[in-house]
């Protein structure tokens, strides 16, 4: 039997941190937004719809997705972002449905937006990264690069980003002040 967990929690949460560590223990992990870039890069269709929905320059002549423009757009404007989230989610649900179908055992599954994408539907458990606000701005500035007021962006884009009701993920704390390691090895003890 197979039990099929889900990764998530605000950016710079830390999320791929857990899934870091669980990569490094021998657990498959689906990154759902680095299955969606390749998704996104490969697939034509994608492309056409991105030109049309979102803008002509997000993809150029050679194929190439210019995401920093298409960043600049969705995070800008809710109903771009949700056009956006529209053109991927149902590839990237497809694919994972596949990799899921072909695992026994566990496996992981990492996503920002698990609950209104969908993808909340393939998990048995959820496990949902925590850590303040402020830390996460400030992660995320250093590892992206980005002022505060685009990290904030993001942030606000997914402020509506929580479990429905009937729905209690396993809190997992990453606030650099309680150790994160025994938080997992426990989770992993509850499956």
């Amino acid at each position: 039997m197979s039990v099929i967990v889900g990764i998530t929690g605000g950016i710079g949460s830390g999320k791929s941190v857990v899934s870091e560590v669980l990569r490094a223990m021998g657990h498959e992990v689906y990154d759902c937004d680095a299955e969606a870039r390749r998704i996104m890069d490969t697939d034509t269709a994608i492309h056409s719809r991105l030109r049309s929905e979102i803008s002509p320059e997000a993809v150029d002549d050679a194929g190439c997705i210019n995401r920093k423009h298409i960043a600049s757009i969705v995070f800008a404007d809710p109903s771009r972002l949700k056009a956006l989230n529209t053109i991927v989610h149902g590839a990237v649900m497809a694919d994972l449905r596949r990799r899921a179908a072909a695992v026994s055992g566990v496996m992981f599954f990492e996503s920002a937006i698990l609950y209104s994408s969908g993808f909340c539907a393939l998990a048995d458990k959820i496990w949902e990264v925590t850590a303040p606000e402020e830390l996460r701005i400030k992660r995320v500035m250093a590892r992206n690069n980005l002022s505060r007021s685009e990290v904030t962006a993001r942030m606000e884009s997914q402020r509506s980003e929580t479990a429905p009701e009937g729905i209690s993920p396993r809190i997992l704390i990453n606030d650099g002040v309680a150790p994160l390691l025994p938080q997992i090895f426990l989770a992993l003890d509850e499956l």
